[in-house]
């Protein structure tokens, strides 16, 4: 009898959890955001595109300061929600986009991701705004293209806040062996609730869990629990390569903005490192050296760290991470 239970409880508890997990549109149709969803139109390696964006007006007296928001890979414009109430209530303008290829903005089936393309991308969705300067903070893969941003358009980056960047090592260097676009593909088809939140544990959480990362979990598990799986999974896939392949952190001496650092230190994330040799999979992602030794190379930088946080602070400590980023940006300013 003993068996039978538990088959029938494993049966339920799948069936209530396949419940649980809405279904989104390729570009997050179903999933609301939390300010108005704007669309910047543009023409990009000879196709037309629509990058999704949130532009939130400053509460109160504006001090005159636009902050763009900079996702990260498993992550969305919303995921920055409490920073831009934070933000926003310190009077400044806030811009979140969603980058081509990620939740509501559009999914090409033939894009070559980089880096610098997708800076450029928000370099001009920001002309088009009307904004010349900006502070640009930018978290996880969103930190690797804050950087990018910055290198490229210094004298338009007012500062540079990296709030667990990746790409602070360069993993084919070190010895993580490359894999295909199409062995990417495949991996991402098997995402899931579950695989989100067993690689979330284990990677950016140092084995904890909170209610609250479970809402961005099923954001980005929903989209690939809908009609749109097969190209959003492609899209994730190429920008896999994309990370892998650009690593930044041979030119953080280059920065010449005035940069912060945000550092969990509970952070293990390294690409690739599933496929890591034994012998080195320990020492990847190991942010509280990362985490330094960036600091050291880029000129000035001021390094923040959350001793027990992991890679994403602004999720995971709203009130304590918002405090500590305005107390950096009015140092700068």
């Amino acid at each position: 009898m003993r068996p039978l239970i538990l088959i029938v409880t494993l049966a339920i508890s799948t069936a209530v959890a396949a419940q649980e997990q809405p279904a989104y549109g390729p570009r997050l149709e179903g999933f609301d955001y939390p300010y108005p969803v704007q669309t910047y139109a543009f023409a990009s390696q000879q196709q037309q595109l629509e990058m999704a964006y949130l532009d939130v007006a400053p509460v109160g007296l504006p001090n005159g300061h636009t902050v763009v928001l900079l996702h990260g890979k498993n992550f969305c414009a919303a995921t920055w929600e409490s920073s831009i109430v934070a933000l926003s209530k310190a009077g400044y303008r806030v811009v979140a986009p969603d980058q081509i290829g990620f939740c509501k903005s559009s999914k090409p089936h033939s894009y070559q991701f980089s880096l610098g393309q997708l800076a450029a991308n928000t370099h001009a969705l920001l002309r088009n705004l009307g904004i010349a300067k900006a502070i640009v903070i930018g978290h996880s893969m969103g930190g690797m293209l804050a950087m990018r941003y910055a290198l490229m358009y210094p004298q338009d980056t007012a500062q540079l806040v990296l709030v667990n960047p990746i790409g602070l090592e360069d993993w084919k260097a070190v010895g993580v062996p490359w894999r295909s676009v199409d062995a990417w593909y495949q991996k991402e088809l098997a995402t899931d609730f579950d695989s989100i939140r067993k690689y979330q544990m284990d990677v950016y959480y140092a084995g904890t869990w909170q209610p609250a990362f479970a809402r961005w979990a099923r954001m980005q598990a929903g989209m690939f629990a809908g009609p749109g799986k097969a190209q959003v999974a492609w899209d994730q896939a190429l920008t896999d390569d994309m990370i892998y392949s650009q690593p930044v952190v041979h030119e953080l001496a280059r920065i010449s903005v005035p940069t912060t650092l945000f550092i969990g230190l509970k952070d293990r994330t390294a690409i690739g490192k599933d496929l890591a040799p034994a012998e080195i999979k320990p020492t990847l992602g190991n942010y509280p050296v990362l985490g330094r030794r960036a600091a050291a190379a880029i000129p000035g930088a001021t390094l923040v760290e959350f001793a027990d946080l992991g890679h994403s602070p602004q999720v995971q400590d709203p009130p304590r991470f918002n405090a500590a980023l305005l107390k950096a940006l009015s140092a700068h300013q």
